[in-house]
Formats: C-alpha cells, structure tokens, sequence
C-alpha cells in the first residue's frame, strides 16, 4: 500500500514486558471496523524501511486508532514498537483493510471469540465496539495465553467480568495462576465446545492466534457442530 499517513503516538499502556498498546492520532478522520488492521512502517535513516501488519484493540473513534504489539525476537519492527518508539512521535500507517475478519456491529447474531496469545488484539476490538454500538449482542471469550504474566487487557477483562458483561474463560498453558481451579494446559476440544456458545444458536465463531492453535480451534469448534461458514479465522507464525 502507498497511502501512508503520518500519525503520533499520544498514549501508551503497557501490558507485559513483551507487549505494548499505541493509541495513534490521525491527520484526518478514518473509519476502522473491529478486526481490521494496519501497517506500520519504519525507515532508517540511509532510507532502508521495512513495515510490518499490527491488528486494531480499539477503533471506536475516527481521529485515534490503537494497535496492540507484541515483540517478536526475531522482529524487525515490534522491538521499536515495543521499547523504543516515545509519546509524541509520528508513526508512518496505512489506512485500516482487512474485511474478512471483521465484525458488524449491525448484526445480532451471538458471538463467539477464541484468542490464543496476541490473537486477543483483533477480539477486545470487537469486544469494545459491541459495549458502545450494540451492548445487547450475546458475546463470549475464551483466551488461552501461556501464563499470567503474558495477560493482555487485564482492566477490561476484570472489568467485563465483574460488570457480567459476557462469559470469559481464561485457559493458561504454561503456568496457571495460585487461585486457579483449571490446571495449566492446552485447550481441549472438550473444553472449546462446553464453554462456546452452543451451535444452535448460530453464533459467528473469531478465531485467532498462532496457526496450530487456530487449527486446533477451528476443527473442535466444527466437530462441536458449529457450521464451517460461521467459522473465521486469523492467524499468524
């Protein structure tokens, strides 16, 4: 894409070491659909530049967007973003794209989200255009991440919790916290299809995180007798 606009960071929030949320303010107005998601792109100062896709976490308004990073070790882009890049600074992004993986806040249909890691970005999108446009629409989280220190939007996830705002599921892989009643380990497809919302009624089914684990996903989900079109799918690695 050539349509790079020059934006700067005016917050930031950081979740864990390892990830960090931008909230970016815009030259102009950009309307953004939960799921959608942006490139960034970085140039060094010879002019060698590279740019990398980051999912929105919030695109609720039209003159800030929010992209959630988490650095990879091998990454050329997320280190800056993660440790570097300093309130006030301009950031080059493309306009937001991707039409698959969105939702339609229009649409009363239930909704199910399952998140592996940072696949939770593009989901609390969605979770936080569904509590301003449609409060009503039935929503349901399952999040499967590796440990407690690796948790991501912890504010609104306690907060949609506490206020009954829809059933989440935490599931840790690696170490699961003291208080915990689920012992660490990967979700099982067992596990997938008694905490989703049931087949029946029709939920569309977000799936993402790494490719095993939106494979995974994907086929318990289908075996639990959700319809393969209701099923959406993004990964990444």
């Amino acid at each position: 894409m050539s349509d790079w606009l020059v934006t700067t960071v005016i917050s930031d929030v950081h979740h864990s070491a390892s990830a960090r949320s931008l909230r970016l303010a815009l030259p102009d107005e950009v309307e953004a659909r939960p799921g959608q998601h942006i490139d960034i792109r970085l140039t060094a100062e010879d002019g060698y530049s590279t740019a990398r896709t980051y999912s929105l976490s919030d695109a609720r308004e039209t003159r800030t967007l929010e992209v959630t990073v988490e650095r990879a070790w091998d990454g050329e882009v997320s280190p800056y973003l993660v440790d570097m890049v300093e309130v006030g600074e301009p950031l080059e992004v493309t306009r937001p794209h991707g039409g698959w993986f969105t939702w339609d806040s229009s649409d009363p249909s239930p909704v199910q989200l399952i998140g592996g890691g940072s696949g939770l970005v593009p989901l609390i999108s969605m979770i936080r255009c569904r509590e301003v446009f449609a409060p009503q629409t039935p929503f349901s989280l399952i999040y499967s991440l590796r440990s407690p220190d690796r948790l991501l939007f912890d504010d609104d996830l306690r907060q949609l919790t506490e206020h009954r705002r829809l059933p989440i599921h935490l599931a840790y892989t690696r170490t699961a916290p003291p208080d915990s009643s689920r012992p660490a380990g990967r979700l099982s497809t067992e596990e997938l299809a008694e905490f989703s919302i049931a087949p029946e009624r029709d939920p569309t089914v977000y799936i993402c995180g790494p490719n095993q684990f939106v494979e995974h996903c994907a086929a318990a989900i289908i075996a639990a007798g959700h319809a393969p079109e209701r099923v959406r799918t993004e990964r990444f690695g």
